[in-house]
């Protein structure tokens, strides 16, 4: 597996929002994108893969769908969001859009690989209440931190709990 965060590059808020974190991270998955769709379609697994997923509440990964979702990332605060299924093309692109303490739009896509497949998420988040916007505009690196360490913990995560199920992470 490997990720990589990047922002934009443009220097611009993204969505035209203060304190806006665009990055692509991407992770390579040792299995063929049907099998990734197949795990990531149980969301009902979700909270025992990712025990920093406090809240979830979500039906399926469908069109029209909306998740509910508080995090406890370590920073000192928790993130509460909601999550609206847009655009699916099984077994290779999920668009979704963020509503809550986050605002954005994400873009899950997975590509064929030679020994699986490689996951990438293109996300646009910015805070999306006032608390969230002071700790963006004065501790811009702790968000960032936060933003980064529940991507790449929870791609770290899936391998160990989904893919490569072990007692302990």
């Amino acid at each position: 597996m490997s990720g990589a965060g990047a922002g934009d590059g443009s220097g611009l808020p993204a969505n035209g929002r203060a304190g806006a974190i665009s990055t692509v991270h991407r992770y390579e998955l040792p299995l063929h994108r049907t099998e990734v769709w197949g795990l990531i379609s149980e969301v009902g697994n979700y909270p025992g893969w990712w025990p920093w997923l406090h809240t979830f509440e979500a039906a399926a990964l469908a069109e029209g769908e909306e998740w509910r979702c508080e995090i406890r990332p370590p920073v000192p605060y928790p993130v509460r969001f909601r999550v609206a299924i847009g655009q699916i093309e099984a077994p290779a692109l999920v668009q979704a859009e963020v509503r809550g303490d986050v605002v954005g739009d994400a873009v899950l896509t997975l590509d064929e690989a030679e020994d699986g497949c490689v996951a990438t998420l293109r996300s646009s988040l910015a805070p999306g209440n006032a608390a969230l916007q002071l700790v963006s505009r004065f501790a811009a690196p702790i968000a960032k931190f936060g933003h980064d360490w529940v991507l790449d913990s929870g791609a770290r995560q899936f391998l160990a709990r989904a893919v490569v199920p072990v007692s302990d992470d």
